[in-house]
């Protein structure tokens, strides 16, 4: 007889992770997922599909929801698995399985604990972070670390790419965990959370560009969220403007100022930001020679 196993799943990494569990033969007995948000660009694959191709059932509901701690309770699950689930799960739900309950995060743990992990180390400069498989407790991201994999973050990287790469990362974490898991040889490392941080999430509203910090921080922050996420914006004569590819450069110019159309740079407080793509409120993503030609006349000011 296998283990019976509840996954809670949601974006490439849970479509993934879910795919390799089915792929070595896990007894999965329920998949709790979300209904994807109409205000989301929706660029990943969805675990609910890959559900019901396997016939697996699946529920969008909260896994916290009595109904459906009570249907938990009743496949008395060995283990409980979360892949980029989005809810925190209650301490009474993971005591449901006997032999664990188990998250893979999206950083090398206990380094970037909290929300949008990858995006949070593009943006802080970081040149690597990782995956990690760890047990849930109470606190978010906390429990002893069963396996993890580093992954290297390059500085022409965006957060998009990171993540393409940690999700590779991701499943071959649990490509060897799991048969550990199931054999109950697999490792509990105690995480030391005094040597890691804590990130929260994100806001569209975070985007916004202060122009006093260097070059590089501004660049890393249009990278950390440019497509898919939303983007870093700035205004410009009143409009919001979007920029999605830029690049540091040496020079001097005051913060926010262009000085220069032909690439088209802006100072910032330490060093110059080659813009290359951006968008105007209500306009089309365009390059940095085509948006020049349409704001002749304007101010000479970002803000």
């Amino acid at each position: 007889m296998t283990d019976r196993v509840v996954v809670c799943a949601y974006h490439n990494v849970g479509y993934r992770c879910l795919e390799e569990l089915l792929r070595q033969g896990a007894d999965i007995r329920l998949v709790f997922t979300h209904e994807d948000s109409p205000t989301e660009e929706i660029w990943f694959q969805s675990v609910r599909e890959l559900a019901e191709q396997h016939g697996i059932p699946y529920v969008t509901s909260e896994i916290n929801e009595p109904e459906n701690m009570a249907r938990v309770r009743e496949i008395a699950p060995d283990f409980l698995l979360s892949f980029y689930y989005r809810n925190m799960i209650k301490p009474e739900v993971l005591a449901l399985a006997s032999r664990g309950a188990l998250n893979l995060h999206g950083s090398y743990l206990p380094r970037y604990r909290g929300r949008v992990p990858v995006n949070w180390a593009v943006i802080n400069g970081e040149t690597e972070t990782g995956a990690t498989l760890h047990y849930m407790v109470a606190k978010p991201d906390a429990g002893d670390i069963v396996d993890q994999e580093k992954v290297a973050i390059a500085f022409t990287d965006t957060a998009f790419d990171v993540f393409n790469n940690l999700t590779e990362a991701a499943v071959g974490v649990i490509s060897r965990a799991w048969p550990q898991l199931l054999g109950g040889t697999a490792p509990r490392i105690s995480m030391d959370l005094h040597q890691g941080s804590y990130f929260g999430g994100r806001k569209p509203a975070d985007g916004k560009i202060e122009w006093t910090k260097s070059a590089v921080q501004t660049y890393n922050l249009i990278r950390g969220v440019t497509h898919p996420y939303p983007g870093a914006f700035t205004e410009l004569d009143g409009k919001r403007v979007v920029i999605w590819q830029a690049w540091p450069v040496s020079g001097v110019g005051a913060p926010a100022r262009i000085i220069s159309t032909d690439p088209l740079l802006v100072g910032t407080g330490d060093g110059l930001l080659e813009i290359r793509v951006l968008q105007m409120e209500g306009e089309s993503e365009v390059s940095a020679a085509t948006f020049v030609d349409k704001i002749s006349g304007t101010t000479a000011y970002f803000t």
